[in-house]
């Protein structure tokens, strides 16, 4: 009980509860009162997406390998390699930097701590398959579930306030979870878990208690036998993020996961669906969850997810509010969407908000994907979300609406804060297939303000578009069914 103390300590003395100071508010369009209905500014946003992307650069190492078999590594899937990542990253951290390589092979281990100016190099046909033993991802770190802080298992690959590290190559990074370990824990039946077997809702709900009533992080101490499913890959407070070129399967929960994060890149990812043999899927298995983090890149990535593919966070709620650390400055393009919620998503743990998203040349198609671009946000979140510009985004089916802005996710309307989405600009847009072309539904008290739709096309509609609550909604040169339309039917 003291080393988990001790250690608890440490991690707080490190800062773990106080925002980065770096990321400060640099909004691209001018503040707007939320009972406002200015209209978007006229001027193109998208100079300022250079301006970001000039920001981003992926960290350069030293030209060093260490070869995790030299440090005791055994590639056949079934001896413990936990000791010898340890052994490799520690010598490479002390050398100054460079690569630790996993060679061909499987490689079987519990959790992996990166440290500064450490690429972890998967080589082509090497996995990196992770232990479905619980204990292995203990003692508790510092993290964040569902936007909430707390002390809890480590995620399979972490990082603690560490410079320059990346994941790279073109390898597995194998998660293992499946109906019987992990997944279950969810709670959802179809998976492995049935009435009066342990699940996380009961650590949620405490969890969420503890949020609301401001519990110091220190002591919202979880772990083992709370089942709160850990993330796949957690960079967390880290600057300068290279995660390039592996394959993620069979994650516990969200997979790319980086908080409180600035310059970080995510490129040519390829995330596969989860499923068992009766093809059912990990639950909450996001694609890549930003969250709270500044000027990042997503590019030329493929996502079928038991979940949404992209997700762009900001805290859950009062620790949200109380880091108060937005998510901004995001330029996500090329990527492909399959199966999933939402294709890019903002939400719904975004209390500190977000802004200055711009997304370009994207594919979205699947029976499979529920909705192509995702708003989700309500009076209980109440975060602020700005400035959203989409263009050039391909859409061959999706199963409900093409764009949905949603504030009656979740809770709704019960909660006591105001939640704001304004300025989202959707430019040469076509869809094949959808329910609906738009969902938009606001509050009468908090309004959805200025959507502009230009040159889009939106083909095998279904159902009338569903607008409500919404003032400075635009369309120019739209069509929904081969008919040009000026305003949103619903």
């Amino acid at each position: 009980m003291t080393n988990r103390r001790d250690f608890i300590q440490s991690i707080m003395a490190g800062g773990a509860g106080i925002a980065l100071s770096s990321l400060s508010s640099n909004a691209i369009v001018r503040a707007i009162d939320p009972a406002s209905s200015a209209l978007i500014p006229d001027d193109d946003p998208w100079s300022q997406a250079s301006q970001i992307l000039a920001r981003i650069k992926a960290p350069i190492f030293p030209a060093r390998d260490f070869p995790i078999t030299k440090f005791g590594a055994v590639g056949n899937g079934k001896a413990d390699c936990t000791a010898a990542f340890a052994k490799a990253i520690d010598a490479c951290n002390k050398a100054g930097g460079g690569r630790v390589v996993i060679p061909a092979g499987e490689f079987l281990t519990g959790a992996i701590h990166l440290k500064s100016n450490v690429n972890l190099h998967l080589a082509k046909n090497a996995t990196t398959k992770f232990s479905q033993d619980p204990k292995k991802y203990l003692p508790v770190v510092f993290t964040r579930w569902e936007g909430m802080e707390l002390m809890s298992y480590s995620a399979f690959i972490y990082a603690f306030e560490q410079r320059n590290i990346a994941i790279t190559g073109e390898g597995i990074i194998d998660g293992q979870a499946d109906c019987e370990h992990w997944w279950p824990w969810s709670g959802r039946t179809g998976c492995g878990w049935k009435q009066g077997d342990p699940s996380a809702r009961k650590a949620r709900t405490l969890l969420q208690e503890m949020v609301a009533k401001g519990t110091p992080v220190s002591e919202r101490v979880f772990g083992e036998g709370s089942y709160l499913r850990p993330n796949l890959l957690q960079p967390y407070r880290c600057q300068n993020v290279l995660i390039e070129g592996v394959t993620l399967k069979d994650s516990p929960m969200w997979q790319i996961h980086p908080v409180l994060c600035t310059n970080v890149t995510v490129r040519d990812m390829n995330i596969e669906r989860e499923a068992n043999a009766s093809n059912q899927t990990g639950p909450n298995t996001d694609g890549c969850d930003p969250e709270s983090c500044r000027d990042v890149l997503i590019e030329n990535c493929v996502f079928a997810t038991g979940d949404d593919c992209i997700a762009i966070k900001a805290g859950r709620n009062n620790d949200g509010r109380r880091v108060a650390v937005p998510s901004e400055n995001f330029i996500i393009r090329g990527c492909q969407m399959k199966d999933g919620h939402g294709g890019i998503t903002i939400g719904s743990e975004i209390s500190a908000g977000v802004r200055n998203v711009f997304a370009e040349k994207c594919h979205m198609d699947s029976p499979n994907l529920n909705i192509a671009l995702r708003f989700k946000n309500n009076a209980l979140r109440g975060g602020r979300l700005e400035n959203f510009y989409f263009r050039n985004i391909e859409v061959g089916q999706v199963r409900d609406a093409v764009l949905t802005v949603d504030f009656n996710y979740e809770e709704g309307e019960r909660g006591p804060f105001t939640p704001v989405v304004r300025n989202v600009v959707v430019n040469n847009l076509r869809s094949g297939k959808s329910a609906r072309a738009l969902d938009l539904q606001g509050f009468k008290n908090a309004p959805i303000y200025n959507v502009r739709l230009e040159n889009c096309t939106f083909d095998n509609v279904a159902k009338e578009n569903v607008v409500k609550n919404v003032q400075g909604l635009e369309l120019k040169n739209v069509r929904i069914n081969g008919k040009v339309v000026s305003e949103a039917a619903g």
